[in-house]
């Protein structure tokens, strides 16, 4: 058992700047305000808003966040480059708590091959771009990339001298993922003990999963004194991904009794974020996931059945409604009411403007009309397709398909065009979907590939709602759309109109990543 008295563990989630560099994740400005607001409301210490320096869109996105969320500190991460901590400092100036996250290599291999500097111009540069930061902001983090590949004593020396020049975090990122947990806990209990000045600054810890050992890691750093550890929503992040809030959270969680740690974390908005993160993503969790996994509270074999049956505890060591997975209590049906559609929003804890809750209102009725029984599931749908949705340039009027096993596939569709025009095509495909999307793009008038069509049931049962994923490209960029329908035809076109019109708002706006100002010489952490 660990020694430590129990404490307060901060989180620093990083789902909108790292989460978001994983390949498919990319997010709208919308979408990324959704999930800030949800992070907000899950209570994160710290939110990495974005990565200022790397396009004008992630400058604009960070401003944004910064402006509007308020019970948490927000970061934008910069290299150690006075350019990058001004469009840091220029992000966060509307933030109620800012803080600028600094990175710099100081493993060999990084110093060498990638940087091109001595330690001894590290050691520099990672003070210089401290004392920059700190003219305009108190609240400084640094990072030491690929820490634990690097000297232990040098990261001390590195560590000393930042706090001098005034980070009051420090972080040590295992940022390829390659510590063991016995090891990682005592380069971490190494770190507090030989750090100069180290009372002075909080310890951070950044875990990859690339050998799936990024939540053991962090916690073992826990263990040996750790104040904050750095994860996402999912566990999302570049290549096998960051370690997993909900899992950290819960660990600490239902073993207080031997990690003598706690967040403030409010655990029942765990599923809800889980859930809008893949929604706005479209990268779903494995069904064995940790703590989110549509298995994680499923028992199918007899003698797991009977137990949980007799006494949940024999094989659960949380409850579902733990995390925030909604369990009905009144069935909602075609003859509820408005407010209890609306305590039912409040009870799987959305909190939705007036505006959208008259739309997704209307989409309940008209479901309702369909399915004897609306399930939590079907309303979390219908509201996440209604809040995270950008303005529609196109909006569908009506389709039709033609098909058979002799006859092929005709599409014909009739979209509506903001500016009040109409227009309708028909196309010829290999099958229903290809048809109507081929008639989609003749009205384009521009062809975007489609990366990724994933189609499954929101419940089950033959009524169930039709929920469909869809990705495109063009030009190098991608957007994500996501449609349901209890007609999986019509889900499908919900969706690829929903990715259509977020790249025409994107390439209409400007808010697209655009290409960087000039390359980046460094990763994120």
């Amino acid at each position: 058992m660990s020694n430590n008295a129990k404490r307060a563990v901060k989180i620093f989630d990083t789902t909108l700047r790292d989460g978001e560099q994983s390949p498919g994740c990319s997010m709208n400005i919308q979408e990324k305000l959704e999930v800030a607001r949800r992070l907000e409301k899950l209570g994160v210490d710290v939110m990495e808003a974005g990565f200022p320096a790397s396009s004008p869109g992630d400058l604009e996105s960070v401003k944004t966040i910064a402006g509007i969320v308020k019970d948490c500190t927000v970061a934008g991460l910069c290299r150690s480059l006075e350019k990058d901590i001004d469009a840091g400092r220029e992000s966060l100036a509307g933030a109620a708590d800012p803080r600028i996250h600094i990175f710099l290599a100081t493993s060999p291999i990084h110093m060498e091959y990638k940087l091109k500097m001595t330690p001894d111009r590290v050691l520099e540069q990672a003070v210089n771009s401290i004392k920059y930061a700190r003219k305009f902001c108190s609240n400084i983090e640094f990072s030491a990339e690929d820490a634990f590949r690097s000297d232990p004593d040098f990261v001390c020396k590195v560590f000393g001298a930042v706090i001098a020049a005034g980070a009051t975090t420090v972080n040590f990122p295992d940022t390829v993922g390659y510590a063991m947990p016995d090891e990682f806990g005592a380069r971490i209990r190494y770190i507090k003990e030989h750090t100069p000045g180290i009372e002075k600054a909080y310890l951070s810890v950044h875990c990859h999963n690339d050998l799936g050992l990024a939540v053991a890691n962090s916690l073992a750093a826990i263990e040996n004194g750790a104040d904050q550890a750095e994860c996402t929503i999912n566990g999302i992040g570049e290549r096998a991904g960051n370690a997993s809030l909900e899992e950290i959270v819960m660990a600490l969680r239902v073993r207080r009794d031997y990690l003598n740690a706690d967040t403030r974390i409010d655990a029942t908005q765990i599923y809800a974020a889980s859930r809008l993160v893949t929604q706005v993503t479209g990268v779903k969790v494995q069904p064995n996931k940790a703590i989110v996994g549509e298995n994680a509270f499923a028992h199918e074999a007899g003698i797991h059945q009977h137990g949980v049956m007799v006494n949940r505890e024999t094989y659960e060591i949380m409850t579902p409604e733990s995390i925030g997975i909604p369990k009905n209590r009144m069935v909602l049906g075609k003859h509820s009411g408005r407010h209890a559609f609306e305590d039912r929003l409040k009870d799987l804890g959305y909190t939705v403007s007036a505006e959208t809750l008259e739309t997704v209102f209307a989409e309940f009725k008209t479901l309702a009309d369909k399915k004897k029984v609306v399930s939590d599931r079907d309303i979390e749908a219908l509201v996440m397709g209604a809040s995270a949705a950008v303005p529609e340039t196109y909006k569908l009027d009506h389709w039709a398909v033609n098909t058979g096993s002799s006859l092929g596939a005709t599409g014909i569709i009739k979209l509506q065009h903001k500016d009040g025009v109409s227009r309708k095509e028909v196309a010829v495909g290999d099958g229903p979907v290809d048809a109507i999307f081929t008639a989609i793009n003749e009205i384009l008038g521009k062809k975007p590939e489609l990366e990724l069509y994933e189609i499954g049931a929101v419940t089950g049962g033959s009524t169930s709602q039709g929920e469909t994923m869809v990705k495109i490209a063009l030009n190098g960029r991608h957007w994500n759309g996501r449609g349901v329908s209890t007609d999986v035809l019509e889900s499908s076109i919900k969706a690829y109109l929903s990715a259509i019109n977020a790249m025409e708002w994107d390439l209409a706006a400007g808010a697209a990543k655009s290409p960087l100002r000039e390359p980046l010489n460094e990763s994120g952490v």
